[in-house]
């Protein structure tokens, strides 16, 4: 049992980071200004939803279809974290404004629920660096040959499910965040 525990907390605390659904809830916000929160609420369930299931995908088939195309788990560990630098960098030297604005208008082009898988779900909560790490945690995961399977299954969901979770809290109540933090300077 514990160390099913070890592999949930591992699989967590890896994800974590990257996904940022503190960190993505004021884009969401900012994204959603027009819906009401019921519409808001739901919006952020579709979005956890699809991360949920893009995050179990990426562990459960990652490295199979990677296997399919050539590509060895360590350059998409390399290329992942490149993907996260340069997201980062970007993110220092960018201007707030200008990036909003491409934002909102990449937004704006359709209706709420059709944001709810892009821009919301990809590239914001599950991005590249998100799924580069699944698959890396989903190449450890056992094969179908070991007893463990099962159980390596279960860890993923459950890891998975905890994320997704996470950020449909963050998302659903960022209205009352972005009360305690106050407008943008």
């Amino acid at each position: 049992m514990a160390q099913v525990i070890r592999a949930i907390v591992l699989i967590v605390t890896a994800l974590f980071p990257i996904v940022n659904p503190m960190g993505g809830a004021p884009v969401f916000l900012s994204l959603t200004t027009d819906s009401s929160p019921a519409e808001r609420r739901y919006l952020a369930w579709r979005v956890a939803l699809y991360s949920f299931f893009m995050l179990l995908g990426s562990m459960l088939i990652g490295s199979h279809v990677l296997a399919l195309f050539g590509v060895s788990l360590p350059i998409v560990q390399v290329g992942g974290g490149l993907v996260v630098i340069s997201v980062g960098w970007a993110m220092l030297k960018h201007e707030d404004e200008e990036e909003r604005k491409e934002i909102r208008r990449t937004a704006d082009a359709g209706l709420p629920l059709r944001k709810a898988f892009y821009p919301l779900t990809m590239p914001l909560t599950v991005g590249p660096g998100s799924i580069a790490t699944a698959v890396t945690l989903g190449a450890n995961l056992p094969h179908p040959g070991g007893g463990r399977l099962l159980i390596a299954l279960l860890e993923a969901v459950v890891g998975s499910l905890l994320l997704a979770l996470y950020v449909f809290l963050c998302y659903a109540f960022a209205d009352r965040s972005g009360k305690l933090l106050g407008p943008a300077p």
